[in-house]
């Protein structure tokens, strides 16, 4: 399967349609049946985590969102918000951030989150191993 791109704008109704495209090559990229809700709800997370960042941002640039089953099966994210300045954050967003993170460690085998460069931006980088085939 060559590589999937899905550019969205950042809008909360446009992460379902996400996660059902991720699901949909996810299964034709050999992710285990049973595997296939926890990488539903990762890019579902990973997704509202970028949504949210444009949201705050006030930005309307589109969210990307790329899946690739080169060796597995690999979900990339791209926001483009700007990094927040130390302090800025409400300290509720940040705990929820966080446990959005840990989330996203928990459902997925392989989890990066790379910040982009000159700190605007970053990619949530998933992996999910398939079935030889």
């Amino acid at each position: 399967m060559p590589t999937v791109r899905l550019r969205f704008s950042p809008s909360p109704a446009h992460v379902r349609t996400a996660r059902l495209v991720a699901v949909a090559c996810g299964r034709r990229a050999g992710v285990a049946v049973e595997r296939l809700e926890e990488l539903k709800l990762a890019v579902g997370e990973a997704c509202a985590r970028a949504v949210a960042r444009h949201r705050r941002s006030g930005l309307s640039d589109l969210v990307l969102l790329e899946l690739a089953d080169d060796a597995g099966f690999e979900v990339r994210v791209f926001d483009y918000a700007p990094a927040e300045p130390q302090g800025s954050v409400d300290p509720e967003e940040t705990v929820a951030a966080e446990a959005g993170i840990a989330l996203l460690a928990e459902s997925a085998d392989v989890l990066k989150v790379i910040p982009g460069p000159g700190g605007l931006g970053s990619q949530v980088s998933l992996w999910w191993p398939t079935r030889s085939r």
